[in-house]
């Protein structure tokens, strides 16, 4: 019998200063059965991160041809493809030719680094694409977070991202690796 996704409940309050968004989100989020709680933690980061309407969580951990989260505009065309962790480069060459930007959000310290230095002249061919990377202490730090039921706060402001549960709060840098055409993400 196969290990089944574990559920989790979010609340989330976003106060992003730099895009004037302010917003709680009531999330369910499925955890794949080989995702860790940094990369689910991860995952909701970005979500805080890019918040809108149409915002939702994709199933990019168990099909190729979806994204870990995305934004589609109202004909279905995907505007915003985001995908978590170290992509094969062929799913991020598709992903750029479906979506009008893609971001990838590396984690994992040396590994990330080695797969990116790996593929970087692959990458500067594509236009749309951003590659963002967060430092191995700060996922590992948001990991804690991680409960069946969670209150979280993420703030934004002067390019520094803090997300909190109300009794401690984790700064979170992210740098820029590559940076798509279309500008900073």
């Amino acid at each position: 019998m196969a290990t089944k996704a574990t559920i989790f409940k979010v609340n989330l309050q976003i106060a992003d200063m730099e895009r004037n968004y302010y917003q709680d989100h009531v999330l369910t989020i499925a955890r794949h059965p080989s995702e860790t709680d940094e990369r689910m933690m991860v995952r909701l980061l970005v979500f805080g991160l890019h918040a809108g309407k149409y915002l939702e969580f994709g199933q990019g951990m168990t099909i190729d041809s979806e994204a870990d989260l995305w934004q589609k505009d109202l004909t279905g065309a995907i505007e915003l493809w985001i995908d978590v962790g170290i992509p094969d480069d062929k799913l991020i060459r598709k992903a750029c030719a479906r979506s009008r930007q893609v971001i990838v959000y590396t984690y994992g310290g040396y590994v990330a680094d080695a797969w990116f230095a790996k593929n970087i002249n692959k990458f500067e061919r594509l236009k749309n694409l951003s590659v963002i990377n967060f430092p191995m202490k700060d996922t590992r730090a948001i990991a804690k977070f991680a409960k069946r039921g969670m209150q979280l706060q993420c703030t934004i402001q002067d390019g520094q991202i803090w997300l909190g549960d109300g009794n401690e709060s984790v700064q979170v840098e992210r740098i820029s690796l590559k940076e798509s055409i279309a500008g900073r993400c």
